[in-house]
């Protein structure tokens, strides 16, 4: 049995995977955010209490919104800031008795999709995330391609390509700079450009039904979000040029984007015609802890 966690901002989700793809339980809570020892526990709960329901012990793998720095060993670029410079992995080895692997949960998100979702006749899979945060993932034939520095796939903290004279210098980030793509692509990042322009906030699920309806702000804000999701993949494409990029996170669910953005990136990608498609994710919101547990293969399963 494989475990899969789901370290997300806002909650945690566990659960129990056998070697045939079936997922025998769930268990989700929320984050205790800002409190890095409360994290720790809350996850060795979940898997404690996974275990004790179905009475046995399984491997662990974690997905959080960061990585492991290969340098210190220690969580770098987590937009969940109380986990930055801890040693999450080896915390959570000792809460549990056993070793757990931890990956990026966009590397997750991109490995389930990869594997059994939208693109599992896929040779090479971007997986992006547009949710609190903006990230991403790259699978290429079944394997997470992490890099050297573990940040492969990490376009959110790109600045946003081509951009228009309102967009410059761009908003500030929580990495340092300015204008990176997440700071225009993420959720909040929607509903504060919605915010700027309408003076009204509106979470996007709202921005969609408001435009469908005939509110021309909405559409105005929706139609600026796609024009800049174009110039974001088109980057991507143009380096990796992958067979398949997945959406996932809250903003994936924008039905919307999947005729208008394909529609408009021959513009804007190094190429005669673009071949690479836009799905949506088949997993749904399961992708991140079906990644996580995918982390461990069948026969890796630790006593």
């Amino acid at each position: 049995m494989r475990i899969g966690v789901d370290l997300g901002g806002t909650k945690i989700e566990a659960a129990a995977v056998e070697a045939d793809g079936r997922v025998r339980l769930r268990r989700r809570v929320a984050t205790p955010a800002g409190d890095y020892t409360a994290t720790v526990a809350t996850v060795r709960g979940l898997v404690q209490d996974v275990e004790a329901t179905l009475g046995r012990r399984g491997s662990v793998g974690v997905g959080i919104p960061g990585t492991i720095s290969p340098a210190s060993g220690l969580v770098k670029n987590a937009n969940s800031t109380w986990l930055i410079g801890r040693p999450l992995d080896r915390d959570l080895s000792e809460a549990l008795a056993r070793p757990v692997r931890v990956a990026n949960d966009a590397d997750c998100f991109a490995l389930s999709e990869a594997m059994d979702g939208a693109a599992r006749d896929a040779a090479i899979v971007f997986g992006v995330i547009l949710g609190t945060g903006v990230g991403g993932g790259l699978v290429v034939n079944g394997a997470i391609v992490r890099g050297p520095n573990a940040i492969s796939g990490e376009w959110g903290h790109n600045p946003l390509p081509w951009p228009a004279r309102p967009e410059r210098p761009g908003p500030r980030c929580y990495c340092g700079l300015q204008g990176c793509i997440e700071t225009f692509l993420s959720g909040p990042a929607l509903a504060a450009d919605h915010a700027r322009h309408a003076g009204e906030t509106v979470e996007g699920p709202d921005l969609a039904r408001r435009a469908a309806d005939g509110d021309p702000a909405a559409e105005a804000t929706l139609q600026r979000y796609e024009a800049r999701l174009v110039r974001a993949l088109a980057h991507v494409i143009n380096v990796v040029d992958p067979e398949v990029i997945v959406l996932g996170g809250g903003l994936s669910h924008l039905s919307r984007l999947y005729d208008r953005v394909p529609a408009r990136l021959p513009s804007w990608v190094f190429t005669d015609t673009v071949a690479t498609v836009l799905r949506p994710p088949e997993n749904g919101d399961s992708s991140g802890v079906l990644g996580a547990a995918s982390l461990w293969g069948p026969r890796e399963n630790q006593p």
